[in-house]
């Protein structure tokens, strides 16, 4: 199984890992993608005010420009210890053993805007890009990746597929009709009662998720076997439209 996180906007500023190496990132085959967005992001940074008007940046956050301007020399970590927010707070992987993690970094990688999906360890610097910019010199991200990232995807891509991304991350790289795959919603309701997408519980909901996927070390290759395993780990899942299944809490 390949599960697909989306990134968040806050990040653990610092690290102690070698800088930037886009070579040692999964999937390979993106390097192309990767220094192409990564050299927009660092002109970009040359001009703080052209930087902030279109990264949307308010006053507090311009300081995030001196980020990208060092994408290539800024220390790393691990992307799984660099994101922080709902999600990532409720996985909590720092808290995991050395087993766990080594599940996040065989089956997790996070779809993340300058750098493509990337594996759950591998080191980034701190930056700050949405996958909504279009970077000057560039056309929007989704024509920079979709087509690339898509066919990673099914290159790297086991036997299935669990897609937790939010839509505008999913649109950077569509899974492939040919892949097995889910998209997950998360949603409350259910019985006689209408059934609610969530938003703050939707990412709680998928970083407890994926920490539970990860402390069993989940041996899953089908969408059948991810719902046995999720009714018999404490999760509530149903099928829903073609390709989707519904996560309630």
């Amino acid at each position: 199984m390949l599960v697909l996180l989306p990134p968040s906007e806050t990040k653990r500023p610092g690290g102690d890992g070698a800088p930037l190496r886009l070579d040692a990132l999964a999937m390979p085959s993106l390097r192309p993608q990767r220094d192409a967005v990564v050299d927009a992001l660092v002109a970009l940074s040359a001009d703080e005010d052209e930087a902030a008007r279109v990264l949307k940046l308010s006053a507090k956050r311009r300081h995030e420009i001196a980020d990208n301007a060092a994408l290539r020399r800024s220390p790393t970590m691990p992307a799984i210890d660099r994101y922080t927010g709902v999600l990532f707070d409720a996985l909590d992987a720092g808290s995991l053993d050395a087993s766990a993690r080594s599940w996040l970094s065989a089956h997790v990688v996070i779809h993340s805007a300058p750098f493509g999906p990337i594996g759950a360890l591998d080191g980034i610097p701190a930056y700050r890009l949405a996958a909504g910019v279009s970077l000057p010199g560039l056309p929007a991200l989704r024509r920079v990746w979709a087509d690339a990232v898509t066919a990673a995807l099914s290159t790297r891509a086991p036997s299935f597929v669990l897609d937790l991304r939010s839509e505008a991350y999913a649109a950077l790289g569509p899974v492939s009709a040919d892949v097995d795959s889910s998209y997950v919603r998360v949603v409350t309701g259910g019985g006689d009662a209408p059934v609610r997408a969530l938003n703050h519980f939707n990412k709680h909901a998928k970083g407890e998720l994926v920490r539970s996927l990860a402390t069993t070390r989940a041996g899953i290759r089908s969408r059948g076997d991810f719902v046995d395993w999720a009714g018999g780990s404490g999760w509530v899942v149903r099928e829903g439209a073609p390709g989707e299944i519904a996560l309630f809490v």
